[in-house]
């Protein structure tokens, strides 16, 4: 069985200035680290994420802080699959807050549907916002390590946000012939 290597990276950072230390830990949480504690956090071993800890190690230093960046291993195979389930949990909650924009999507659809609203200025609205839901899905999958459970939910909630906007393109072109 192949086991999982990991970049561990603990670091210390003065309190202050705040602002510093919380985009630190954007920027961690950003790559898709899991923190075990403060100031502790792991990613998978990737060549990305090893350039990524670095550059990391650089800004700590520039803030007056210390780091030290390992490379590991689980003990065993219940300590890697806590770990596994971590990055897991943390990704679902990611997808989870993805559902619920697309919900919002299919409300705001519903919404003008309802009231037979068929604007281009609707459509290009709701375009907009499918394609940053587009995006986002990209960005949180890029972040899927282990394949979180709500993965496969949240694509196919995704295409069928697409179909539904298909749907409504169609009822506004046929608004738009009718006025003609």
């Amino acid at each position: 069985m192949e086991k999982n290597n990991w970049l561990l990276i603990t670091y210390k950072v003065p309190a202050e200035p705040a602002k510093k230390r919380i985009a630190l830990w954007r920027r961690l949480k950003s790559m898709g680290a899991v923190y075990l504690q403060n100031g502790v956090c792991l990613l998978p071993k990737t060549e990305e994420h090893i350039r990524q800890l670095k550059m990391t190690e650089n800004e700590i230093r520039e803030m007056n802080g210390d780091s030290v960046i390992l490379e590991t291993v689980a003990l065993d195979k219940s300590q890697e699959q806590k770990v596994i389930t971590r990055f897991k949990a943390d990704r679902d909650e990611d997808y989870k807050e993805f559902l619920g924009k697309c919900q919002d999507f299919e409300n705001e659809i519903d919404k003008e549907t309802a009231a037979n609203h068929f604007t281009y200025a609707e459509l290009e609205e709701n375009d907009a916002d499918l394609k940053k839901l587009q995006v986002w899905l990209v960005k949180i999958q890029k972040l899927d390590f282990y394949e979180a459970a709500s993965a496969e939910e949240a694509g196919n909630r995704l295409k069928a946000c697409q179909e539904m906007l298909d749907v409504y393109a169609q009822r506004v072109f046929e608004a738009h012939d009718e006025n003609k």
